[in-house]
């Protein structure tokens, strides 16, 4: 089956370029290492502020990899053979927004129970914090599939690319940022959830044919 090939050679070549796979990780444990010594070890204070800076080290994260995501196979002609194979080309896409999910963000899922013990979260805001990434993620490689596509081969497309990414991944952080408020105060987060849900299920949905469009307009 071609997307599982696809898939597997995404995480090949991730695995084959460790800066590709550690930098993300690296960056995501400094920042949730370093922010408990510049604010302090007030444990209030930690556990407030520690799901929001949680999720901006993971947004971060995933900004330092995705300009890889099809910047190296449009330089060496891979792209271009991808397009050209005998399956959608939406489907071919599908499969590298998976291999992206599961090589940066997948990890940074794993490594939350290490954030809680650093910034004093208790089990059960951890845990609304584990269903938030889960839910959130998807979305966060949707949008910035779309983004790296629309820039693949512009100079300082970097900086371009998180123009257009972060305004798009707001209302991600705002929903996750409720049911994180919503679980410390011990209240009902399903709804902020279910919305969550809803936007993921949207972004996965829609972003293949979306990054299919953008990358033919470049081949073309």
């Amino acid at each position: 089956m071609i997307f599982a090939t696809i898939l597997k050679r995404e995480l090949h070549l991730a695995w084959l370029s460790k800066s590709a796979l550690l930098n993300p990780l690296w960056f995501f444990l400094l920042v949730i290492t370093l922010f408990p010594l510049v604010i302090g070890p007030e444990p209030v204070l930690l556990a407030r502020i520690a799901p929001g800076v949680v999720w901006v080290a993971t947004l971060f994260s995933a900004l330092l990899a995705f300009e890889r995501l099809f910047a190296d196979d449009f330089r060496d002609g891979s792209l271009e053979q991808i397009a050209l194979l005998s399956a959608p080309l939406p489907w071919l896409m599908l499969a590298k927004m998976l291999a992206h999910w599961l090589v940066t963000a997948l990890p940074l899922i794993v490594l939350s129970p290490l954030a809680a013990l650093l910034l004093n979260l208790d089990a059960p805001l951890w845990w609304a914090l584990v269903l938030t990434l889960l839910l959130g993620t998807p979305t966060l490689s949707a949008i910035g599939a779309i983004g790296v596509a629309l820039t693949v081969g512009l100079r300082r497309g970097g900086v371009l690319l998180s123009v257009l990414v972060i305004p798009l991944i707001i209302p991600v952080l705002i929903f996750s940022a409720a049911a994180l408020d919503a679980a410390q105060l011990q209240l009902d987060y399903r709804p902020q959830l279910a919305i969550l849900g809803a936007i993921a299920a949207l972004s996965v949905t829609l972003a293949p044919f979306a990054i299919a469009g953008a990358i033919k307009i470049h081949l073309d």
